[in-house]
């Protein structure tokens, strides 16, 4: 290898290694601002390519906000947020026209799905009965993944969604 070559492999092995380690990581600071001006503060986030949700906190109320990560602007959920309901856990379907959600509503906690295109919310009854607390949906919004607690044991259940 000639002197030019390994000053090149020297320089472009330098700029990985910086680039992957050295720095640490940081947040993309457009999008970042954009959800700090939205809620007091933020949790359970999950993602799609182009979607955040994620419960958010503004003056101690909870609230799932949808937020259309090309525009950096929080998406309408008429129907979802109720006054009598804390949400627990969030997940978003790719296309973001599902949510799937855990939360506790008169002193019970259940398992629901927002179709956000027609702006439904949808009870999902658990069989058999147990108490949910964690949900994940897959990038077609078709198969849900919940935490359930049945009898002091914590089970995952998969549920094929119509």
């Amino acid at each position: 290898m000639t002197r030019p070559d390994r000053i090149i492999v020297t320089l472009l092995a330098s700029f990985v290694l910086t680039g992957c380690g050295g720095s640490g990581l940081r947040p993309q600071t457009a999008v970042s601002s954009a959800l700090q001006r939205s809620a007091d503060s933020r949790r359970w986030p999950a993602m799609s390519d182009r979607w955040l949700v994620s419960i958010a906190s503004r003056n101690g109320r909870e609230r799932i906000e949808l937020v259309d990560l090309s525009s950096r602007q929080p998406v309408p959920l008429p129907g979802l947020n109720q006054a009598d309901a804390q949400p627990v856990s969030v997940s978003v379907s790719a296309d973001g026209n599902r949510i799937a959600l855990v939360r506790r509503r008169n002193g019970q906690t259940e398992l629901n799905l927002y179709r956000r295109n027609v702006g439904l919310l949808q009870r999902l009854p658990l069989e058999p009965a147990g108490v949910p607390r964690d949900v994940s949906l897959d990038g077609s919004g078709r198969l849900l993944a919940v935490q359930v607690s049945r009898r002091g044991r914590w089970d995952v259940d998969l549920i094929r969604l119509p």
